[in-house]
Parts: structure tokens; C-alpha cells; sequence
């Protein structure tokens, strides 16, 4: 079936990309921001970038935990930081999906200290800036 032209969208064979570069650009900014917030848990980012309703969902030993991100924050807040740790680092981008100029769909990997992550991230662009507002995560690998 044939795409219907969208505004500030150019149709490709079976992808749809923003022509608008500042979305871009302030969403990859934004993912850089999650990755700095993953290595350093920097809290002050970190209230910046999470929407306080956002909610962490993903099986942790095959049991799917459900956090909502101001226990996510006390936790960060709690345990020292990978780069406190000088642990190693690890971050790409797998796949970024956008919706529209508001919404955005991004798959990362991302190592946190000896864990390394799979995570999708929903963002929602509010009063200009984009937001994690869900994050999905999946442990993909553990260090010892």
C-alpha cells in the first residue's frame, strides 16, 4: 500500500525519515544525555530528561520488574556510579523511530557498571524538550 505524504516527512522505501534537523539533532542530544546519566547518574540530568511519570519496565531472573522513576532515581542516587567506579563503558544507538516532531522511539545498548542493557526508550518532546517517558529494559550480558 502506498505511504500518504506527511508534513516534514520524506517517504523511502520502507522507512520514514524527519527532514526536520533540529528534531534530530535535539533528540540525539537527549540520548547523549541518557548515556551521560547512565555513566555518571548525574541527578540533576537525570530530573531534566526522565518525565516524572515516567515508569522502567523489564524481567530481571525471568520476573518483570515495574519501577516507577522516582525509585529508579533513589536507586542511581544510592549506589556509586559507574564512572565513580572507573568501570568500563560501552553505549550505541541500535534504532531510532520517529513518529512524529513529539515522539520518538529509541533502542540502545548500554553498559551500567557489569551489566549491559538493551533498552527502548519512548520520548515524548514537552514544552520543547524530549523526555524518556517509558523505558523498556532487557540484560543482555553480565560481566564478572
Amino acid at each position: 500500500m502506498p505511504g500518504v505524504p506527511v508534513p516534514g516527512f520524506v517517504t523511502q522505501p520502507e522507512a520514514l525519515t524527519m527532514t526536520d534537523t533540529s528534531v534530530n539533532q535535539t533528540l540525539l542530544s537527549a540520548v547523549d544525555a541518557y548515556f551521560e546519566t547512565m555513566f555518571d547518574a548525574d541527578l540533576e540530568r537525570f530530573d531534566r530528561l526522565f518525565a516524572p511519570s515516567a515508569t522502567l519496565h523489564g524481567l530481571r531472573d525471568g520476573v518483570l520488574r515495574i519501577l516507577p522513576v522516582a525509585d529508579y532515581r533513589r536507586l542511581l542516587a544510592a549506589t556509586p556510579s559507574p564512572k565513580a567506579k572507573a568501570a568500563p563503558r560501552q553505549q550505541e544507538i541500535l534504532l531510532i523511530d520517529v513518529a512524529s516532531p513529539e515522539q520518538a522511539l529509541v533502542k540502545v545498548r548500554v553498559r551500567i557498571d557489569q551489566t549491559l542493557y538493551v533498552d527502548y526508550l519512548s520520548f515524548h518532546r514537552v514544552s520543547g524538550a524530549w523526555r524518556v517517558t517509558a523505558k523498556s529494559f532487557y540484560i543482555e550480558h553480565r560481566f564478572q
